[in-house]
């Protein structure tokens, strides 16, 4: 599972939320990064300029053990 966060101007990285309030998942990277392009296209285009790193894709694992083995969820 990925999410994806952008950072403001004073750092802090953020998640990505839905109006609803709920953190963006994503079961592959690739859909997780068209929804990053998508959603903060200045951000991405920027960044391949030199511009600083404000957005990325995050791996969240899903129980500790994943964590443990450092196995991607399945």
């Amino acid at each position: 599972m990925f999410k994806i966060e952008v950072e403001d101007s004073r750092g802090v990285w953020s998640d990505v939320r839905d109006p609803e309030g709920t953190v963006l998942t994503f079961e592959n990277e690739d859909d997780a990064r068209a929804k990053l392009r998508q959603l903060y296209p200045v951000l991405v285009q920027a960044e391949k300029y030199g511009s600083g790193k404000r957005t990325r894709v995050v791996r969240v694992f899903r129980t500790d053990d994943e964590w443990k083995d450092g196995t991607p969820p399945t």
